[in-house]
């Protein structure tokens, strides 16, 4: 039996697992990333992760195994434990999102050709591209936009 995926709002309670989610997903999907600026990023994630307003896709014992952080209608984040991907974890952090905002929007690194893919196959398109990530760092940017 599969067990459920509920989505739910974080609470502070939360804030060492969602860092542990995020470490894991980005070791896991952004090998394009160098050592400094890995460590530069975990620095910044670290300082406001566990206190985001995000939504949480949990497990059956409540254990959370993906997040989003939602800005309005505008996806800043969306990362799933390794252990859980593939298993529809994201898909339904999306679903969520599409039941707030009709319409979408998203960034995601060029280089992370997973989540480009992902992206694409729930409808999202390209609406253009930036040279550097949203801290000035050569790590180019797709901006995506959910099917109207």
């Amino acid at each position: 039996m599969i067990n459920p995926i509920t989505i739910r709002p974080s609470t502070p309670r939360d804030g060492v697992r969602i860092l542990d989610i995020w470490r894991r997903a980005v070791d896991a999907t952004h090998h394009f990333l160098t050592p400094s600026d890995r460590a530069a990023i975990d620095a910044e994630v670290a300082g406001f992760l566990p206190a985001a307003p995000l939504w949480l896709a949990v497990d059956a014992t409540d254990r959370p195994i993906g997040f989003m952080l939602l800005n309005g209608a505008h996806m800043e984040a969306l990362f799933v434990d390794p252990d859980h991907r593939g298993a529809g974890v994201g898909r339904r952090l999306v679903a969520h999102a599409l039941t707030l905002h009709s319409v979408l929007t998203t960034d995601v690194n060029e280089q992370n050709g997973q989540a480009v893919g992902f992206y694409e196959r729930l409808g999202f398109r390209p609406t253009g591209r930036s040279a550097l990530d949203g801290q000035g760092r050569s790590y180019p940017l797709i901006h995506l936009r959910s099917g109207d």
